[in-house]
């Protein structure tokens, strides 16, 4: 089990994060238009510095859902290796076997 404090800190960084994404899409979409002038570009990364960083999406840390594990998770199911293997081995993931050959 992962701290509980690491836990929590990575679920307010996807609120944060969902707070400021309509925020953050915008200004990079200034900031990376060629069309428009240099001050204008620049003047929108500046905008984005400024936005706190665990706001950004790159910062969340993907966690298994049931007990925090941040290292050997599967992105579809949300679950770490060994939780994947104990809920297979009990069936109770639908249509997942162990593999023998």
């Amino acid at each position: 089990m992962a701290k509980k404090s690491s836990v929590e800190k990575n679920k307010r960084r996807m609120r944060m994060a969902a707070r400021f994404a309509k925020k953050r899409a915008k200004l990079k979409e200034i900031a990376e238009n060629m069309t428009l002038p240099a001050e204008e570009r620049f003047a929108a990364r500046l905008k984005l510095a400024e936005l706190p960083r665990n706001s950004s999406k790159v910062r969340i840390r993907n966690r298994c859902q049931l007990t925090g594990r941040p290292r050997g998770n599967f992105r579809k199911l949300r679950l770490c290796r060994m939780k994947l293997r104990e809920l297979a081995s009990s069936g109770q993931i639908p249509g997942m076997v162990k593999a023998s050959w």
